[in-house]
């Protein structure tokens, strides 16, 4: 065998054992090109690799991995939620209006009002059988719709939120770290355990892997689902209630933004849109990943159009990815 031919096979050898490697370590591969983003960003922009730099990023990126959340328990199902931002956007509303009964208050009828829209999802998906994508995409038009009404009725004059609620998704403790992020914290550690240790967490990945064999297991599927919903709508609830606190005020476009990231962040966190593969650990990787993509497509001066562009075809890549490794096995 001539030298030539060792050198390719040793390149060839090399190329396999990398891939090998990042097949069973993607959350190190995350970490790095998150890193690298991050390095070429505060290289783009000195004043990014800074206290306040890391602070703005993290108040962008808690909103959004909170609704990465949802999508990310919703799509282990083999299901999705395009209602999220509205859910979020109403649960602000209604913060914004019971805001002058208390903070306390003011949150709770925030949460209530994603239950109550993720529990409607749920049950049209899993009990009348609509599919996700039809039903979530309908309520999102059917909530749009109300709440363009009623800010001229019933919640006319409700933008602001309670000074506590501002404190909780702008504010920060000790000075740097965003009290967002510690609530983005609390809910990953609640998920991950969920996912990784319940037997919810089991059912739901048995469910996306093979709805037909969790039922015949006699697995209430129906159930699951409708959970899996109501959940996605109380996280949807949380990242309007910290949005509404970030910019003190809420209006009609204050989730809008945030829809393509929330489930780009989860098929870049390794999310299968099929369902039964991925995990929150991914996720959590895939938000702060789009968060320093953001800043750096700003701070050159790329506006929002295009960025919907980069988001869109970041989900169209990895679907077109996953689709293929199916394809395979």
């Amino acid at each position: 065998m001539s030298s030539e031919s060792r050198v390719v096979q040793g390149r060839a050898g090399k190329e396999r054992s990398f891939q090998r490697w990042a097949e069973e370590n993607p959350l190190a591969v995350l970490a790095g090109v998150f890193v690298l983003l991050f390095l070429v960003t505060s290289a783009i922009q000195p004043g990014f690799f800074s206290v306040s730099g890391v602070r703005n990023t993290l108040l962008q990126a808690a909103p959004l991995g909170i609704l990465a959340a949802a999508q990310t328990v919703l799509m282990l199902t083999g299901g999705i939620d395009l209602s999220v931002t509205m859910i979020a956007t109403g649960a602000a509303y209604v913060a914004a209006n019971q805001s002058p009964n208390g903070a306390a208050i003011a949150i709770l009828m925030g949460l209530l009002v994603g239950l109550i829209i993720g529990s409607m999802n749920g049950v049209g998906v899993a009990i009348f059988r609509v599919n996700p994508l039809i039903m979530t995409l309908a309520m999102s038009s059917i909530l749009l719709g109300l709440f363009t009404a009623w800010t001229q009725t019933v919640l006319a004059g409700s933008t602001q939120v309670a000074p506590f609620i501002r404190l909780l998704g702008g504010g920060s403790w000790m000075g740097s770290v965003p009290y967002s992020v510690l609530v983005w914290g609390g809910v990953a550690i609640a998920l991950i355990w969920l996912l990784r240790r319940s037997g919810w967490g089991r059912l739901i990945y048995a469910i996306g892997d093979n709805e037909t064999a969790a039922r015949l297991a006699g697995v209430r599927v129906w159930q699951v689902r409708l959970s899996a919903y109501m959940l996605s709508g109380v996280l949807s609830a949380i990242a309007g209630i910290l949005l509404a606190g970030r910019t003190g005020a809420v209006d009609l476009q204050l989730a809008g933004a945030f829809l393509l990231p929330s489930v780009a962040a989860a098929v870049i966190g390794g999310t299968s849109i099929f369902g039964g593969m991925g995990g929150y650990s991914g996720t959590i990787l895939g938000a702060l990943i789009l968060s320093v993509l953001n800043s750096l497509l700003t701070f050159l001066n790329v506006g929002q159009a295009i960025q919907q562009m980069v988001y869109g075809s970041i989900v169209l890549a990895l679907a077109w990815g996953y689709a293929s490794l199916t394809r395979r096995s």
